[in-house]
This record gives structure tokens, sequence and C-alpha cells, in this order.
């Protein structure tokens, strides 16, 4: 069979060579024609938002929808920030709209000075880089940079209303796809101030109107830690579920929200409020015994994800802070190194927030802070906060330093550990023994199962395609990484296979260019041992291989449950709701007869042809992408489900007991 497949392969390879030749040589005929002023266009307006969204967006998948609601959203926040307003409503309606009201001062509604005849209102709703954020006295700090938010969501949605409560008036103004279609309407006297915006996202150019609830709710609850005494409310008329987030305790909230499934080394985080220099700096911290560093940095409300100054500053002082206590109680001997960064980052879980007048980021995503104003200001103020700290509390920061230290001899036990495998490495540059290796030898066009057991992987090598995909299979179930230091991680010899057939290395030694496979497909069985095998793997993926999640190359494939015979076709099913429908439906036609229904009992007892057909055959097969839409919340699920807390554990099965597909 894989010969046969192989033999296609060599067709259609040859086929595409043909077309791209032929291809190449439409292209250079074409080179004399006409390239004029003709040819170049002007969008105007809000064009340029639907012709190219991602532009705007990101996407226009769920993540882009989520982005519309952001935008209007962050727009609230800056007014909370700036002193204004303390309530933010999100209502998701019945038919996928969506409203967003807060307490604050409303859009100024009065003409504009600089459009005349057009008022404030529809300017910020129509006109691209129009704002309060440009300087003057409308923000001082804001999350909003380039007054593209709310026209952009007004471009792409079916319609838009926006209600202005100010100065006594109620206003509104109604538009479709960015374009008014009503004047600004004086709707008479109004109780109370501050902004309504509506809309509908538009089908024609976003993908979806299909709102995940948990991912909203996820923003929102960071947004009410960042800006204490925020309430944000969420309210879904589609299924009736509603949240209300507001926390007093700020980000000491925020680390004990993060902190909740673990064993901490403090009674209460340690944390900080400066404001100096016309910035407010917001930190909070408490050591767990973990190995794991949790760590989070913000501007402006921003999740600055790829760090910057400020998290930069807060790191410089916490590593100099505690080796000068550490040497100062005779902690740390005259003989031994200082500790390191990631000697005191590990068990560590940390929020710094700065809220500053003019944020300069790397990039339009926002995801690193560039002031360099900022480092010295959060590092004093880091200093200040430790130093008061660990001498007010002797008991609690003897048990840091120990941390640190154990965290010291384990990076020195990984080191010796990685390189034993790197001189293995050298030594015998082969692969892991039990790897199936493809042909192919681009990582974008080849694919690597990582297989529960021998038996399946046996199958899997027999009908896979060879040019193609590779197979690894695991033996039993890996290590649970969640629970031990990196030296125990590589010395793991099913990890240890994984890592050195992906090619890329772990953690701080991770380089993308070395990698191997485009795509790496977790492969076990539909049961509870199989579930949790995948979950292994995933916690080792998130914690070492993070980067493979975030550029696209972790999937999940799924193999069918049942086959079910109808007439001489067998059907592959993948759920139960699926195979209950076929059988009804066979029932209806054939006089109540049953069909003929075989549940799988694991990917071993199925024969390489069936294997190939319903799991691996990319014309067929279904295979998901994991991607990480949270990592707040995807960091404490890992630890909720394999961290050494058990009740938060039992608490979840408890929980979701009902809803859990188990083989009886």
């Amino acid at each position: 069979m894989a010969k046969v497949r192989d033999a296609r392969m060599a067709e259609q390879s040859a086929k595409n060579q043909e077309n791209l030749l032929v291809g190449n040589d439409m292209v250079y005929s074409n080179r004399d024609n006409g390239y004029s002023g003709q040819d170049i266009q002007i969008l105007e307006g809000l064009e340029p938002v639907r012709v190219r969204p991602g532009m705007y967006i990101g996407a226009t998948d769920q993540r882009g929808l989520h982005h519309l609601i952001y935008e209007v959203v962050d727009n609230s926040v800056d007014e909370v920030m700036a002193g204004y307003a303390d309530t933010v409503v999100v209502t998701i309606h019945a038919d996928g709209s969506v409203t967003i009201t807060d307490n604050g001062r409303g859009i100024p509604v009065d003409e504009h000075h600089q459009r005349p005849g057009l008022s404030t209102l529809e300017v910020v709703m129509t006109v691209l880089h129009a704002g309060g954020k440009f300087g003057g006295n409308g923000y001082t700090i804001s999350s909003g940079l380039h007054g593209v938010g709310v026209s952009v969501v007004n471009a792409l949605s079916e319609w838009c209303q926006v209600d202005v409560k100010r100065d006594g008036r109620l206003w509104r103004q109604r538009y479709e796809k960015g374009v008014p279609v009503t004047g600004l309407l004086d709707l008479g006297p109004v109780e109370g101030k501050g902004t309504t915006t509506s809309f509908l996202a538009d089908l024609t150019v976003m993908e979806t109107r299909d709102y995940n609830f948990d991912v909203l709710a996820q923003r929102f609850r960071e947004m009410a830690y960042l800006n204490r005494g925020l309430t944000i409310g969420l309210y879904d008329e589609r299924d009736d579920r509603e949240a209300t987030f507001y926390f007093e305790g700020g980000l000491v909230s925020f680390v004990r929200y993060l902190n909740k499934n673990r064993a901490t080394l403090q009674a209460r985080p340690v944390s900080i409020v400066r404001e100096m220099d016309s910035a407010k700096v917001e930190l909070a911290m408490q050591y767990n015994d973990s190995w794991v560093c949790t760590e989070y940095s913000f501007a402006n409300g921003i999740n600055t994800v790829d760090g910057g100054m400020h998290i930069t500053g807060f790191r410089s002082a916490l590593t100099r802070t505690l080796n000068d206590y550490a040497r100062k109680m005779n902690l740390l001997k005259e003989k031994d190194a200082n500790l390191t960064g990631d000697d005191v980052r590990q068990g560590l879980t940390a929020v710094v927030s700065v809220k500053i007048p003019n944020p300069q980021f790397e990039a339009q995503t926002k995801s690193k802070l560039n002031n360099a104003e900022i480092r010295p200001l959060v590092e004093a103020i880091t200093a200040e906060m430790l130093t008061r700290y660990l001498e007010e509390t002797p008991s609690e920061a003897k048990a840091i330093i120990e941390k640190c230290l154990l965290s010291a001899r384990a990076r020195e036990a990984a080191r010796a550990a990685r390189d034993l495998i790197q001189r293995k490495n050298v030594l015998d540059s082969t692969l892991p023994g039990k790897l199936a290796d493809c042909s192919e030898k681009h990582a974008d066009r080849c694919e690597l199962y990582l297989v529960e057991g021998d038996s399946a992987g046996g199958s899997a090598k027999q009908g896979r395609d060879r040019h193609f995909q590779a197979i690894l299979p695991l033996r039993g179930k890996i290590l649970n990484v969640e629970r031990v230091g990196l030296d125990k991680v590589l010395n793991n010899a099913e990890v240890k296979n994984i890592i050195t057939a992906i090619g890329v290395g772990v953690d701080d030694y991770f380089n993308m260019a070395k990698l191997r496979y485009g795509r790496i497909v977790i492969m076990c069985d539909a049961d509870v041992d199989g579930a949790h095998i995948r979950t292994l793997l995933l916690t080792f993926f998130f914690r070492h291989m993070q980067p493979l999640i975030s550029d696209g190359h972790l999937y999940i494939a799924q193999p069918p449950l049942y086959h079910i015979k109808v007439g001489k076709q067998t059907k592959y099913v993948y759920s139960e709701e699926e195979r209950d429908a076929i059988i009804a439906e066979y029932k209806a036609n054939h006089n109540g007869k049953e069909p003929e229904v075989g549940r799988y009992k694991g990917l071993g007892k199925m024969n390489p042809e069936t294997l190939w057909d319903t799991t691996m055959d990319p014309s067929k097969r279904t295979i998901l992408q994991v991607t990480i839409e949270e990592a707040i919340e995807a960091e404490k699920t890992f630890n909720m489900l394999m961290g050494d807390e058990v009740g938060p554990r039992k608490r979840f099965i408890e929980s979701h007991a009902r809803s859990a597909n188990l083989d009886v």
C-alpha cells in the first residue's frame, strides 16, 4: 500500500513541477503588459480596513472577532485609567450583535474643529487616526496610540450604533459598513453619562460571529485585576451566562489567582504601588514550590508578552537584591557563585504593570515596551519593596533563598545532563532507533506522529506515506514534567527521543531553525489513558517547547470512535452524537433494524489501511491545531491538572465527572 502511495506522490510531484514551469512561462509572457497610473488605486475613508482587515485586527477568524470587542472595551478602560469611569458592561445578544456600555464622560458630540460640519463623534467613528490620544487634555495615560480602534470596528460591522450620554442629553448616530446612515440625533434629556456602542460584525468580511465566552471572560478578568476598583460585567444572552469581575486587591489578587493551585512559600504576595515622574508602577510577587516561572508584564493595560524595559528592570533588581541579602545573611557562602536570573525566578509568580504617558512599543502588536526611562524606575521600586520585605520577614526570606539555591543546584544538574546529551549526539549522530523517518527533507513538508504504544506505532509505520510522514512510537506514559526539574526531564528516555527527533532543543536552548517537521501530531487512543498521555505531552510542549505551539506546529489527531456498516459501506464515526444520528437514520430506513456497530478499542487494533484512511490521510483526516488563546488560563489549567496540589484537581474532576467520556 505504501509503495502505491509513493508512486502516486511521485506522479503528483512531477505534475506540480510541470505546472510550476507553465506558470512561470505565463508570468514571463505577461511582463510587457501595460502598467500605468490606472493600476494604482487610492482607498478612501474606511475602505482600507474592509479590503485589508488583517492589518488592523490581525485576522478575520474568531481572534479578530474578539478583537472588535477589545477595541471598544479598551476605550472604556482608558476612561477608567483617566479617573472618569468605574464600570464597563459587555452584552452578547442572541443575534450575534454586541453592546458595550461605560459610565465615562461620553464621546464629544460638538462640531470638530478640523472637519467643519461633522460632529466629533462622527469623526471618531469614520476617520482613521482620529482620537484623543495624540496630545492635548483628553488622556494622559491610555492603551490606544493610533486612533484606529472604534473606526475599525465600525468599518467591519454590518451596522453600528453609538449612544452618548453627555451634558444631560442623549445623542445617537447609526452606521452601516462604516458609513453614517443617520445624522447626529438629539434624543432629549437623560440622566447619567457614558457611551454605549452596539455593533453586528459583517460576515462579508469576518468569518464568524461565534464569540467565546470563556476567552472574553479571561481577558476582562485580567483588566479588572490591572485596574483596581473597575467593575466589568459580561452577559451572554445566547445561553444565559454571565460573569462580573471586580478585584479590590488589584495585582495582589491577580497573583493569588495565578497561585491558586500551588503551595506557596509566602503567606501573602508582596506588593508595591508607586507614582513617580508621571508614571505609575505596580508590582506583586509570590514564590511557590513549583519549578515554573509565571511572569506577566503590562504597559497601560496591554499585555506585553515579549516583555521590555519594565520587566528587565524588575528582573535585574530581583536578582541583585536576593544575592545581596543571601550574602549578608551568610546563606550564600563566599566561595559560592552568585544566583543567576533563572535561579531566582524558578517558582516565582509575578505581575509587573506600568502606566506611562507616552508608551513606545516595538511593533503594532504592542508586545514589547521600549521606553528606556522606565527601567531604572521599576528597578529602584522593586529593590525598595524586596529589601524591606526580606528584612521584615526573615523566615520567609530564608525559605525563598533556599528555594533559589535548590534551583541553582538543579540548573547545574540540568547543565550536566545537557552536556551528556550533546556528547552522545556528537559520538552518535543517529536519530532515535524507534523513529521511522520520512524521505522528504524540507521541514515545512514533513510531519511527525507521536504515537501511543508500539502496536499502534507499527500500524502507523505500515499505513503512513513514507515520503512525508515520520512515526515515533512512545512507550507508556511520559514523565510529568510539571513536577520535576529540567535535569530529570532531560534524563527521561521517551522525552529525550522526542527532543532529538524534533531537533529544536528545549527552553533556553530552543532553536526553531533546527525544526525537522513542520507538523508534530499527537496520536493517542480515544480513551482515558490516551487522554492522559495526550495531556502529559501537551504539558511537556507547553513548558519546554512553547514556541512550537505559538507558531502553529503542534496538532492532535482525531481517530474514529466507531465504525458502522451501512449496507456495503463502512462509515467511520468520531462522536457519540454522530453515531446516534446514523443509527437512528438507519433504523428509520430499515424498519427498526439495528446496523452493525463496532467500537475501536485503540489505534493498535486498527489495520494500517484503516488507520491511514481515517486518521492519517491528509485528504480525509481531521487534525486539531493546538493554540494558546489565553496563556494565563492555560498556565493555571496545566498547573491544576498536572501539579502537586491534589485538592484543586479533585474538585475539577468532581465538577466535570458527568461530562467525562469514559469507557465502561
